[in-house]
């Protein structure tokens, strides 16, 4: 891989919370720190495009996010989302020509001990390195298919679903 290109869009990866998880707000991206503590053997650049909570990610947010990825030289693309919407935004970035790209998030804020964010950071970096072209999500030690998964919201994890 010669250069990872890192799009974030906020979600609970970058969350702060003020207070026992009811007052938050989105912080400054996560990724690259987390990268740099790690000691990666790649280069990367990270586009902080957006700070927001997946549920407030508009259409065109993520027409926003097509274009960028799309103007940008690098095939190889990890982008930080939230996990609730984070399916209807791969759906969006679908055919995209020459890029492999991979959403990513927590279910819990990087700043959390115990969180799942370097974990599925880690997994999205190995997937986006080793998938052809297209778009796919990394979430709980998994790569899926943004049209045959969904979050369950209930259990806090993706699971498989069948196609329409």
């Amino acid at each position: 891989m010669d250069n990872l290109l890192i799009v974030t869009t906020g979600g609970t990866i970058d969350k702060i919370y003020f207070d026992a998880k009811s007052d938050y707000q989105v912080g400054d991206p996560q990724i690259g720190q987390i990268l740099q503590e790690l000691g990666v053997a790649f280069r990367f650049h990270v586009i902080p495009l957006l700070r927001k909570d997946s549920l407030e990610l508009t259409d065109a947010d993520r027409q926003l996010l097509r274009a960028t990825i799309a103007a940008q030289e690098e095939t190889r693309v990890l982008v930080t989302h939230g996990t609730d919407t984070m399916v209807e935004t791969a759906r969006a970035l679908a055919g995209l020509a020459g890029k492999t790209i991979v959403l990513t998030g927590a279910l819990s804020p990087a700043r959390f001990r115990g969180s799942d964010a370097e974990f599925n950071i880690g997994c999205a970096i190995g997937a986006v390195q080793c998938l052809p072209e297209g778009v796919y999500i990394a979430m709980n030690g998994r790569i899926w298919d943004p049209a045959r998964v969904r979050k369950n919201v209930e259990a806090n994890r993706f699971e498989e679903i069948g196609i329409d």
